[in-house]
């Protein structure tokens, strides 16, 4: 899988405090390491939209992660919300995972990834296109 990284991110990630930095760094390696195992992801591309760091690919639905100055204690991951994802990860995580509305995962910076549930959802959105069709995306 090819990656097409972003310096801009880097520097994004770089000016925010140490906590929420340290977070979607890992985030963004969860998101790498799940594409690479994504065998419908050839190509992801690293890129800013609406000033925060995004991933593109052409089998599936912008994925983006940030950090708010008013919510210092969490960090998010959203989701297109014109589309069925968080829809569906609510149905199937709503007992692990804290949701914004339609649009966002919400995460909180003195807890844990819980990484199983987040790479779950990663690979939906990674293979969008293919499975926007299907009940509850085919999970």
């Amino acid at each position: 899988m090819e990656f097409i990284k972003s310096k801009t991110v880097d520097q994004l990630i770089d000016s925010y405090p140490p906590s929420a930095g340290k977070k979607l760094k890992q985030l963004r390696k969860l998101i790498l390491d799940t594409a690479k195992e994504t065998a419908e992801v050839d190509k992801l591309i690293e890129t800013t939209k609406w000033g925060e760091p995004s991933y593109l690919t052409k089998t599936g639905s912008t994925i983006r992660m940030d950090w708010k100055k008013n919510t210092p204690d969490k960090y998010y991951l959203f989701f297109i919300c014109s589309t069925r994802l968080i829809e569906t990860f609510r149905f199937i995580f709503d007992n692990e995972l804290q949701f914004e509305g339609d649009r966002a995962i919400v995460l909180n910076l003195k807890e844990p990834i819980p990484t199983l549930a987040i790479k779950r959802c990663i690979t939906l959105a990674l293979t969008y296109q293919k499975v926007k069709h299907l009940p509850m995306l085919g999970a």
